[in-house]
This record gives C-alpha cells, structure tokens and sequence, in this order.
C-alpha cells in the first residue's frame, strides 16, 4: 500500500498537507503562547463601533500582532481561532469515524456470521438509520440533552450512532462471501467458535474494505461536524470551530469578507486532501488497480549491444 501511494504525487502532497495541519492544530496551544493571543480574548480597541463591530485596518485587521486579523464585533484573534477550530473539527471526525467502524464492525460481522433471523434484524435496524435525517435529529436532542453535557462528545456519538449503517453493509457482504472461504471452514472443523473465527480469520481480510471506507468517512464526518454546528447543534460559543464560525461569519460576508473566506477555505482544504488520499488509499488496496498500475509502470530493460547479434552471426548460426 505504501508503495502504490508514493507512486501517486497528489497522494504525498495531500498526506503532506493533512500532517501539517494535525501538527498546527496540536501546537496550536504554543503557538498562541508565541504570538501572545488567546482565541478568547477581547479587544474592543480593534473594533470599529461606529460601522457596527468591523476590524479595524485592511483585510479584517491584519497586522503585525495579528496575523490573520480579528473576529468582527469581539476582535478575538482570527489565527488563534481557526487553530483552536481545527483542533474540534478533527476531533470530533476521527472520533465519529472510530465509533461507526466500531459499531459497524460488530454489527456487519453479526449480521453476516448469524442466523437469517439475526441478520434479517440487524439490516434492517441499520437500513432505518441510514434512512433519519441526521441533521433533524440533532436538532430535536439539543431540547433534550443537558447544557453542560460536553458537545464535541455529543457530536461524536450522534454522528457515530447514526453513521454506522454504511460500515455493516460492506462488512456483512465481505463476511457473507468469506465465510464460504475453505481456510474459513477449516478453521470451524478445528472446533473454533463464531467470534473466535470472527477475530482470527475474518478480521485480517476485513482491514482492506474498513481502511478504504473510514478514509471516505473522514471528510464526510468533517463535513458534517460543521453543517452541524453551522445549525447550532454543535459547539457552543466561544468554543471555537469552523462550522460554529461560518455560523456566526453569515452576517458578516459583505463588511469582513476575510472572516468567511478562512474558516470555508481551511474547511475546503481539509476536505479535498481528506477526499484525495482516501481515493488513494482505495486504489493502493485493490489488488487488480495496484497489478494495473503495476504493469503500467513496468519498463522493459534496454538490449545490452552484446546481447544484439549482427547478421552475419545470425545467418552464421541459421546455418
């Protein structure tokens, strides 16, 4: 798999900019201590009262102190915010992404090892998952959750327990055509159990398709995570994150045109390097893509001037 991503120049530039960003998101604690701002810090001196809250200075108050600029009506700094954004955004996907692998995992590997019965309940139980509008839902739990209840947790969870059903479906096919495997049924005739048989034969052949599919989930979940909070379902202010800030950045994309064009552009970027190393990834797993590429790429040696017999040898030899 390594081999068939470092053979792909888009896969190494989007690896390249994904590990950047996860290291600016965990130094971001450092590097607000370096530039001295703190994402929740107010400063009233940057705003323009009179033209109702808008940074003071070019660009959404860029300047020396502040890289980026400020926030329009509190003048948080912009830098510090957008770090501290990514650091919730990436959170809150990758844990979403575990948590449907997991539950996937379970549940495809049940549906396809069980009876008609259990997997009849299970494909269905997953079929109506997929089938609820997230977002409403959401919606209708802010009503019912407690306020201090931890919203990167509860966008975790909601976007896990209700994004599973697509991980059942590719592990219950894969297991309902490897179950009819001989190493499959060998191991069943040396007197191992279902979920013993789960864990040392059918998970190794699984980690393809489930690798393939949670690289496709993470942008998605990124994605989610933001549309969620752009609705309000997701972390509250003055938490920061890049959905809660193009929440807030609407009214404010004619008069500070800055605070809409970074939070959307870091969103877009993650997103589409997400989006291209997934597809990279998929490609490097499948055996008859990665042969492709592999005859492809092969190329024939050039004939050594000894090796290339003259017409005279040849005819010597005919004869």
């Amino acid at each position: 798999m390594l081999r068939g991503l470092g053979r792909r120049p888009s896969a190494l530039i989007s690896a390249g900019v994904l590990a950047l960003l996860v290291l600016l998101a965990l130094a971001a604690p450092l590097i607000t201590a370096l530039t001295g701002q703190d994402p929740y810090a107010y400063h009233d001196g940057l705003i323009d009262s009179a033209r109702g809250g808008v940074p003071v200075g070019p660009l959404g108050g860029v300047s020396a102190d502040h890289w980026l600029g400020v926030e329009p009506g509190t003048g948080r700094d912009l830098l510090a915010r957008l770090l501290y954004g990514a650091r919730i955004s990436l959170l809150v996907a990758a844990g979403a992404t575990l948590v449907q692998i997991a539950i996937g995992l379970a549940v495809g590997l049940a549906a396809g090892l069980g009876g008609p019965l259990l997997d009849s309940l299970l494909s269905r139980v997953g079929d109506v998952l997929v089938a609820l509008p997230m977002l409403v839902v959401g919606i209708a739990l802010t009503a019912v959750v407690p306020p201090d209840f931890p919203r990167p947790l509860l966008l975790v969870l909601l976007i896990g327990a209700f994004g599973w059903g697509g991980t059942a479906r590719i592990v219950r096919a894969q297991t309902l055509s490897l179950r009819r495997r001989d190493f499959v049924a060998a191991a069943r005739l040396s007197g191992n159990g279902p979920w013993r048989v789960a864990r040392r034969e059918l998970l190794p052949s699984l980690a393809a398709p489930v690798i393939t599919y949670a690289a496709v989930l993470l942008p998605v979940n990124i994605v989610v995570e933001a549309s969620l909070s752009f609705l309000g379902v997701g972390v509250k202010p003055p938490t920061p994150s890049w959905g809660q800030m193009l929440s807030t950045a609407q009214t404010w994309f004619r008069a500070d045109p800055m605070y809409v064009l970074l939070p959307a552009g870091l969103l877009f970027v993650t997103v589409l390097a997400f989006t291209v190393l997934g597809e990279a990834v998929r490609t490097a797993l499948d055996p008859r893509e990665a042969s492709r590429l592999a005859v492809g790429t092969r190329r024939e040696k050039p004939a050594s001037p000894e090796s290339v017999a003259s017409p005279r040898t040849v005819n010597a030899r005919t004869v």
